[in-house]
């Protein structure tokens, strides 16, 4: 009944209608679309965070064996793949594996960082030559003084910490320049997310630095201290990040990679795209620029959060999301109208309030396949079930 049943939902893009909670994990895994599923066991977070992709946390990220099907279902190997909200940069970085071209764009400029950052081909001895002399230099260095650091970096980390991160900045700013910075500058950031002055089992969320005191950690379940240094990070992350790049490195092709920093509403494609895959934000879930607060802080990133569609902050008002019909129509309208019709437009999202019905219409897309998918620890620790929806489009032709 339940495979009948998903033949069903694909062949008229209905949603699942029946509750969830009451069904065995096997009738669960019957109702849905099984190729974009994966069970913990079938799929678990080494491959999920294979190579860059786990360059550096990024929550509500989609999984790259997610986008491997979208590209081996409906693109071919030398096509154009667009994203118009490319986080951090998973279609962009499978695209390129596939042997696709690729053009993403954020609102966000951490995100277009840190996409730069996986998709640019390394010459891989000097890249890592240069990073480990400037980790080493900041090391003999020691901290440097915290009196010019803003008020939120001295409450949310330690003297210590904070003078090892700044000293790392000073002397990669001084050294590094071009791409071989960038990189430099996610591995500071990474080592910034982890010497912050929280909890150890509120690292993805956290709404006030720690007490600067040993405290019971839930996580742990026995007393632990708060972190007092960042070079330790530093030096881990630095031996990370090389041997990520590496791994992505033997897999790499020569495909172009475009990454701009732009609304999506209105930018003009710099080559022409043969489709779209992509996960929009979800109204009033996560704020992507508090998430990396620490980056903005420390690298002086352009904060451009104010126009960010979804942002947590303008919550799920009646208002607020109206605002975000309004903004995601003009994103894929846009996008639309320079694809050719019949082009392929996937978008994952959980559609749990029913928005992009008129969404699609008013871009001119027509949806094709409503699937639903169980998802895997989405955005980290969460209770129960969780499931999206993949909505299958084609960019409608001339009436």
């Amino acid at each position: 009944m339940f495979a009948r049943g998903a033949r069903w939902l694909s062949e008229t893009g209905h949603k699942l209608n029946f509750p969830m909670s009451g069904l065995t994990q096997e009738a669960l895994y019957a109702g849905i679309d099984m190729e974009l599923s994966w069970s913990e066991h079938q799929l678990p977070q080494l491959e999920r965070t294979k190579h860059v992709h786990k360059l550096h946390p990024y929550l509500g990220k989609f999984i790259p064996q997610l986008v491997e099907v979208f590209l081996e279902r409906h693109f071919a190997p030398g096509t154009c793949v667009y994203d118009p909200f490319m986080g951090s940069g998973t279609t962009l970085v499978e695209a390129n594996a596939f042997g696709a071209h690729s053009v993403g764009c954020d609102i966000s400029a951490f995100n277009c960082l840190l996409s730069r950052v996986k998709t640019t081909q390394y010459s891989l001895g000097v890249l890592e030559l240069s990073l480990r002399s400037t980790l080493e230099e900041a090391r003999q260095a020691g901290p440097a003084p915290t009196d010019d650091a803003s008020p939120w970096m001295r409450r949310w980390y330690s003297d210590r910490a904070l003078g090892e991160l700044l000293q790392y900045r000073t002397i990669a700013s001084a050294q590094l320049e071009g791409p071989v910075h960038d990189v430099a500058k996610i591995i500071l950031s990474r080592a910034a997310r982890s010497a912050r002055l929280t909890t150890h089992y509120d690292l993805d969320f956290p709404s006030k630095p720690a007490p600067r005191k040993p405290y019971f950690c839930y996580k742990h379940k026995r007393i632990c201290k708060p972190v007092d240094e960042a070079a330790k990070f530093l030096a881990r992350y630095t031996a990370d990040t090389m041997r990520r790049i590496r791994d992505f490195a033997s897999v790499r092709t020569n495909k172009l990679v475009e990454v701009i920093h732009a609304d999506s509403r209105t930018l003009e494609l710099p080559i022409q795209a043969q489709g779209v895959i992509t996960s929009p934000p979800y109204p009033g879930l996560i704020d992507y620029h508090e998430q990396h607060r620490y980056a903005y802080e420390l690298l002086g990133l352009e904060d451009r959060s104010a126009v960010e569609l979804g942002r947590a902050k303008r919550g799920t008002s009646k208002t607020a999301l109206r605002e975000y019909i309004d903004g995601m129509t003009d994103v894929f309208t846009n996008a639309a109208r320079q694809l050719a019709a019949e082009a392929p437009v996937v978008i994952v999202v959980n559609d749990s309030r029913d928005l992009y019905p008129e969404i699609l219409e008013r871009a001119k897309l027509r949806l094709e396949r409503r699937l639903t998918r169980h998802v895997n620890r989405r955005t980290g620790r969460r209770a129960g079930q969780f499931f999206e929806d993949v909505l299958v489009c084609r960019v409608a032709g001339s009436p």
